[in-house]
């Protein structure tokens, strides 16, 4: 019998302050980054300064934020859980050793860099969490691991998972997650679904940047999927009842796809979450149900941005229920997604189904 491969995985993450008085530091480490705020050539002498302003400038205000939603980031016990169940999803087919990197938070790259070089594997997948890939991401986690690998010495050769945004499994995991949400209305068939996505400069978009294009074929394949396929919840009865099946969604084509998190002056992709959501009222749509696309935990985007100040901002404008779907987190479907994932670029044949039914 042939040993089992000894397969180490990198989970890539944004992160974020565990304490409000992390918050400060966590913003100067995201504004440092050359992959958000380009500055061309004066970057070397600008970037830190600028960097240090903008923090502290917006610190109180975003540290009030996350006081709102429990003084704290969820998004490192959130990505430690679907680290381990990755692990146990990967257990039957390699040994495996699953280590998160955040870009800007504890358990930054290095860390990760060391634990992967303790486990002594003998190959190397590294998986970002961001399903579309964009260089202010994927992109920029990327070139901080190769960074900080050279400079330890690190010469592991890794499998590289640039994006899942349309792998069948992960869409299946969204199309599960909104079905639920949709039980919660009385009326499913009378509920506009909003596609939220965190939003990026139109300059990115401009220099090649294939996020865009990618949020929107998730969106197809989701609603596509939607449309063709009946989940139901385990215990609930089905006969008669909306609140009983988890689909198929009964108005699968109407839906609206905007984006979130504008920073700064540059132009960034349009329309935004607040102007989609004042416009659906005005057309007469009462209820709501905002489906982060882009997001696979819950963080300040979603906690904040969407079930906070979104949620306010639904009651100015006359809509009488608003519901935001849960991120995909550790559910069943997008850990297998995951797993199928690593186990292709390892180079091990896949047990799992392509798709989950």
């Amino acid at each position: 019998m042939s040993e089992r491969k000894q397969v180490g995985v990198v989970l890539f993450q944004l992160g974020g302050p565990d304490s409000t008085a992390a918050v400060e530091p966590f913003l100067y480490n995201l504004f440092c980054d050359p992959d958000i705020i380009p500055l061309g050539p004066l970057g070397a002498v600008l970037r830190k300064p600028l960097a240090r302003y903008i923090s502290r400038r917006r610190g109180k205000t975003v540290a009030h934020h996350y006081e709102e939603i429990g003084g704290y980031s969820p998004i490192r016990r959130l990505t430690e859980r679907q680290a381990a169940k990755l692990e146990s999803a990967l257990r039957p087919h390699v040994d495996a050793r699953v280590v998160i990197a955040m870009r800007y938070w504890h358990p930054l790259t290095a860390e990760a860099v060391k634990q992967i070089g303790a486990a002594e594997v003998d190959e190397l997948v590294l998986l970002p969490l961001y399903p579309q890939h964009s260089l202010a991401t994927t992109g920029s986690s990327l070139k901080e691991w190769n960074r900080v690998s050279r400079q330890t010495g690190s010469n592991l050769p890794a499998q590289t998972i640039p994006h899942f945004h349309d792998h069948p499994l992960y869409i299946d995991a969204l199309v599960e997650k909104i079905a639920l949400s949709l039980t919660h209305f009385e009326r499913p068939e009378d509920v506009s679904l909003v596609f939220s996505a965190h939003g990026l400069p139109i300059s990115l978009i401009a220099r090649g940047d294939p996020y865009q294009r990618q949020v929107e074929e998730t969106v197809r394949l989701v609603t596509e999927r939607g449309a063709a396929t009946a989940f139901r919840t385990p215990g609930i009865p089905a006969a008669g009842s909306a609140r009983g099946r988890h689909g198929p969604w009964p108005l699968a084509h109407a839906h609206t796809l905007c984006y979130q998190s504008k920073v700064g002056r540059q132009k960034w992709l349009e329309p935004s979450l607040l102007d989609t959501m004042r416009k659906l009222a005005q057309r007469g749509s009462r209820y709501l149900l905002v489906v982060p696309i882009s997001f696979v935990t819950e963080h300040i985007e979603t906690l904040h941005e969407i079930n906070i100040e979104a949620r306010q901002f639904a009651r100015e404008v006359g809509v009488e229920q608003f519901e935001m779907m849960p991120a995909v987190g550790d559910s069943p479907r997008f850990i297998a997604a995951l797993a199928d994932l690593v186990l292709r670029a390892a180079g091990v044949e896949s047990a799992l189904p392509a798709r989950a039914g």
